[in-house]
């Protein structure tokens, strides 16, 4: 009946003359993601504003329409075709959130180029070991990028990361300081050449299962995963997520303020709304800067009428007081989103109480890089059902969720906990992982044969509602950002006088999850506190500053099995201080390990208090 009932209601959402169903119809007519998102808006509607650029310097807004936003897209889309990039070739954008970065993602689909973007504050490393996966021919970047005040040399990571991508035939770079930055043979100034090109670009006719994008996620091994998205089923599940989960209408002002360096800003800062013709606000800067009232100023002045940010940063305001949210004008706001990571019920309260003053549906929205779009949110749902705080809820159209057993079995009824799977495919879902669909199938498909693993363990309530619970991996949650805990080791291990180390994840009070360190040293290491920081320094330029544990812990072992296993859990407990339910400890090798590591852990905790 359930299954029914939602094939129902898909089929009832995408009926013409519904907008959302003609995305549909157009993809069978193998037409392009960019008109879908520009070109029939601009038909109706040139004037209406696709964006609107919150730059990093307060109260500078900058607002582009539709027609100026295709005008944009076309004249790269035509600079990208000049230097040979075409369809099916990979091209890297390396750029903060800007009307310029946006219109370099529907430039790539306009052509039927895959773009790739890149988070703006990852490491060259981590950039070049992108690149290489991919094998993309040109990067977009800019000079500079700014936030929080501060400069960010963009230029200057790109142009070190391409010394080591030899695919990489051309840098077009953007201006966004007025400072100069050096520029080689294979780089090309952007809008010196876009003002040449030619303001209509012909869309690339594109089938429904033709990629649109990858993203780069990481996983519970060292290596991060290219996520491919196609066409139609992408688009149209972001639209469809975009308006009914928000309750989207016409005229509102959209502000989702996610990069789009990550998933949440493909779907919801680009793809969603400008299917859905919607205006769409891009936040370059960070709710602290110049102060703690930024996004609310930013709400009052943009008359923001939807709000979906990350709990991570929601905490971090919490902690500001109320006095400056309740400084701004918030009437304007209709429904606020989280997005990320499970919101703590501290967190959930203060958001709908102070930001939304009791009064703003607030959605705590479930989903992934490999969905494509939301999966479990409290709407859409009848007309004023309840909503439960800091949980999920209740799954999107389509979506049939299931809860497996330790055995591979679905768990039947209500009130049990289990491993989250998907039972059927939905439009969004990603097809492949770049370059290794066995990894795809292994990673997501063979735990549970014939389901979808998403990696989260889930409650369901008495009442039938989904609670996610966190990651059944050896993945951590950083301020709403992926991390596999082998990407950091895998990185530490590069120094020459750490042989071992293992990263545990453990509850941190702003970040949600920070990352925990145990390092082994090789002996007569005199100079323990300079390895700590050198590793800290790796971390940085390996992967990014965000995965830079919080805390690294010299050990003189690892707790391992008898088959050279390290034993996680066990690291969990020591530092979650649950070391009196540490559980079987029979298959150790040596069992006295735990107690090591609890006088260690328990000396570092003094000098740390100290």
């Amino acid at each position: 009946m359930a299954l029914a009932a939602a094939r129902a209601r898909v089929l009832r959402a995408l009926s013409p003359p519904h907008p959302l169903g003609q995305v549909l119809v157009a993809a069978r007519r193998r037409l392009n993601v960019s008109v879908n998102c520009l070109d029939q808006h601009v038909e109706k509607s040139p004037n209406r504003v696709a964006l609107i650029w919150e730059r990093d310097e307060p109260d500078t807004a900058v607002h582009v329409t539709y027609r100026e936003l295709l005008d944009l897209t076309c004249r790269l889309a035509n600079t990208l075709k000049k230097y040979g990039i075409q369809k099916g070739d990979k091209v890297a954008i390396y750029m903060p959130v800007s009307p310029l970065s946006v219109a370099s993602m529907l430039a790539c689909a306009r052509i039927g180029a895959v773009h790739s973007v890149v988070f703006a504050g990852f490491s060259a490393e981590s950039l070049a070991g992108r690149i290489v996966d991919s094998g993309c021919k040109a990067v977009i970047t800019y000079n500079q990028g700014v936030r929080g005040g501060r400069i960010i040399e963009l230029k200057r990571t790109v142009d070190e990361a391409v010394k080591n991508c030899p695919s990489i035939k051309h840098v077009f770079v953007a201006q966004r300081t007025d400072n100069k930055v050096q520029m080689g043979d294979c780089d090309i100034p952007l809008e010196e050449e876009m003002t040449k090109a030619a303001s209509v670009c012909t869309p690339e006719s594109m089938d429904s299962e033709d990629m649109l994008f990858m993203l780069y996620t990481s996983g519970s091994t060292g290596k991060p995963k290219g996520i491919v998205h196609t066409q139609a089923g992408y688009l149209l599940y972001a639209a469809l997520t975009h308006k009914y989960v928000f309750d989207y209408q016409q005229g509102d002002v959209f502000g989702c303020v996610a990069d789009i360096g990550w998933i949440t800003g493909h779907s919801y800062v680009v793809y969603g709304p400008l299917c859905n013709g919607a205006t769409s606000v891009l936040f370059e800067s960070t709710p602290l800067y110049p102060d703690p009232g930024r996004y609310w100023e930013v709400v009052q002045r943009l008359k923001i009428n939807q709000f979906y940010a990350a709990p991570t940063a929601i905490r971090l305001l919490l902690n500001y007081g109320e006095e400056w949210v309740k400084k701004y004008d918030r009437s304007s706001l209709k429904t606020l989103g989280s997005v990320g990571e499970p919101i703590n019920k501290e967190a959930w309260q203060w958001f709908y109480q102070v930001v939304g003053e009791g009064r703003c549906t607030l959605v705590d929205t479930w989903w992934q890089t490999e969905t494509g779009g939301i999966c479990i949110a409290p709407r859409p749902s009848e007309e004023k059902a309840e909503i439960v705080p800091a949980m999920a809820m209740r799954p999107f159209f389509g979506i049939v969720p299931v809860l497996m057993d330790e055995n591979g079995k679905v768990i039947e009824g209500n009130d049990v906990s289990g491993a989250l799977c998907i039972a059927q495919p939905w439009p969004g879902m990603a097809r492949t992982i770049y370059g290794d669909h066995q990894r795809f199938v292994d990673v997501y498909f063979r735990a549970y044969p014939g389901y979808y693993f998403t990696g989260d363990g889930a409650y369901r309530t008495k009442q039938g509602y989904y609670q996610i619970t966190g990651r059944t991996d050896d993945v951590i949650n950083i301020s709403g950002h992926r991390l596999g805990t082998a990407e950091i080791e895998d990185a530490m291990a590069d120094h020459p006088e750490v042989p071992e180390t293992a990263v545990i994840g453990y509850p941190h009070k702003i970040k949600g999850e920070g990352a925990f360190a145990f390092v082994v040293l090789k002996e007569q290491v005199a100079h323990v506190d300079r390895v700590k920081e050198e590793l800290k320094t790796i971390v940085a330029s390996k992967i990014a500053k965000y995965a830079v544990p919080d805390h690294i812990l010299v050990v003189k072992r690892l707790p391992k099995t008898r088959s050279g296993k390290i034993m996680r859990r066990l690291l969990r407990k020591v530092v979650t201080e649950q070391s009196n339910n540490m559980g079987d400890v029979t298959t150790l090798d040596d069992p006295s390990v735990v107690k090591e590591i609890l006088d260690a852990y328990q000396k570092y905790k003094e000098k740390s208090s100290s």
